[in-house]
């Protein structure tokens, strides 16, 4: 089963339009697994509150724990269960999480999207979810602890790059296209 599937990772900051890119997919017939919930589901289980210090906290000592892939092995039985041929993966933060998931999914490509700092604060102040930063200092302690697992290597290495920065039909244009040569490409 694993071997028909085509998996899509999607690498990005925070903010940076991965859920747009995620959306396009889920329209485009991709079903979703996120690497976050994760992390979510962990800090929940052991009883702590849903912020981003806690679940900052939980995803260093998940990787601490269980290595760098850790999150991505957990993601692992997630995608196989999924009825779908085609899943994106959203959330990657690693070489190592990249690595996993090549290693399972024959076919797996990776894309990162981008976007400017400022963009992207102002997205996850006005999105409110419960690991959102609600100043400057708490996004900035985010962004330096996502480049510490190795985010910035992920994005770095994908195969595909989408800048989101404020037109949002323009951006799942060009994921559209995105997906559209992924699968080509596999489609060989």
């Amino acid at each position: 089963m694993k071997a028909d599937k085509l998996v899509v990772g999607l690498a990005g900051m925070p903010g940076s339009g991965k859920s747009l890119v995620v959306e396009t997919a889920r329209a485009e017939g991709y079903a979703v697994v996120v690497m976050g919930d994760v992390v979510r589901e962990e800090t929940k289980a052991r009883g702590l509150e849903l912020n981003p210090k806690n679940i900052g906290k939980v995803m260093l000592e998940l990787r601490k724990n269980g290595g760098a892939s850790v999150i991505a092995d957990k993601c692992i039985p997630k995608i196989e269960r999924k009825r779908s041929r085609k899943v994106i993966v959203d959330g990657i933060r690693s070489l190592s999480e990249v690595d996993a998931f090549k290693t399972h999914f024959p076919h797996f490509s990776l894309i990162a999207v981008h976007a400017s700092s400022e963009a992207r604060f102002n997205r996850l102040y006005r999105r409110r979810r419960s690991d959102d930063p609600d100043g400057w200092d708490l996004f900035n302690e985010r962004d330096m602890r996502e480049l510490g697992v190795g985010v910035g290597n992920a994005i770095a290495m994908a195969e595909h790059l989408i800048v989101n920065e404020n037109n949002r039909e323009a951006t799942k244009a060009r994921a559209r296209k995105v997906f559209w040569r992924i699968e080509r490409k596999w489609a060989r």
